[in-house]
């Protein structure tokens, strides 16, 4: 864990914004880290009634994306933060974004899910499913878990597992392409789920976007675009 923390103020109500900000990023991620973990076991169960809540959740999702957005500029304006301060909101701002997009994928997967209900179970991918949506579900509570403690560390710990996330949907989406061509009658099922792998993915990538981020709150660090190598040889300097 990093020894950053958000500077004492002479105003206490900064203070009391900082922490409220901290604290709407958290409860924003617990929601879309659930919304992963619904859209997926909706998938494997054929529960259309668990899609549709990830689907209706998603309208409090975007509204709190909005909300975070507001009270931001707001700090931004009454504030004008600097160093760490500054650092925090922009932060706040960037993981907002990124966690709404990790709401929009659970969305989609659930549509997946409710598509499967109607037209039947596909012959595959179940297991590449569940196993991907447990990975990214990680990422994105690791994420969290290393912003809550300014945990530069374990940020990189979760960049690093993009490229696991991203080798497994290689593999699934090999093996599901494979059965595809055996069996043409499986192509719209089977398409399916190809889409909620994808959306898993892109889950990964927002999840290592959160890592970023956060290295940025922690150390000051621009590592956008950064190898993991590069991110470790800055990190470590």
């Amino acid at each position: 864990m990093e020894n950053i923390h958000l500077d004492k103020h002479i105003s206490q109500q900064f203070d009391t914004d900082l922490e409220g900000l901290k604290s709407q990023v958290l409860q924003m991620g617990g929601i879309v880290e659930q919304q992963i973990l619904d859209s997926v076991k909706a998938i494997e169960s054929g529960d259309s009634q668990l899609a549709e809540r990830v689907i209706q959740i998603e309208d409090d999702v975007d509204l709190r994306e909005v909300a975070l957005d507001e009270n931001c500029t707001t700090v931004l304006v009454r504030r004008q933060p600097a160093a760490s301060d500054l650092r925090m909101v922009l932060t706040v701002i960037k993981m907002t974004r990124d966690l709404e997009r990790i709401g929009d994928e659970a969305q989609k997967i659930a549509k997946m899910a409710i598509s499967l209900t109607e037209s039947g179970a596909a012959p595959s991918g179940y297991e590449e499913v569940r196993h991907m949506g447990a990975l990214v579900q990680q990422m994105v509570n690791s994420a969290l878990d290393a912003f809550a403690r300014f945990d530069a560390d374990k940020a990189l710990d979760v960049a690093k597992q993009d490229k696991k996330v991203d080798r497994e949907y290689k593999s699934a989406m090999r093996e599901i392409v494979t059965y595809m061509m055996e069996d043409p009658r499986s192509i719209t099922r089977s398409m399916n789920i190809i889409w909620a792998l994808r959306s898993l993915e892109r889950i990964g990538d927002h999840a290592r976007n959160l890592s970023e981020h956060i290295i940025y709150l922690v150390r000051g660090l621009d590592v956008r675009h950064d190898s993991i190598k590069e991110i470790e040889k800055k990190l470590h300097r």
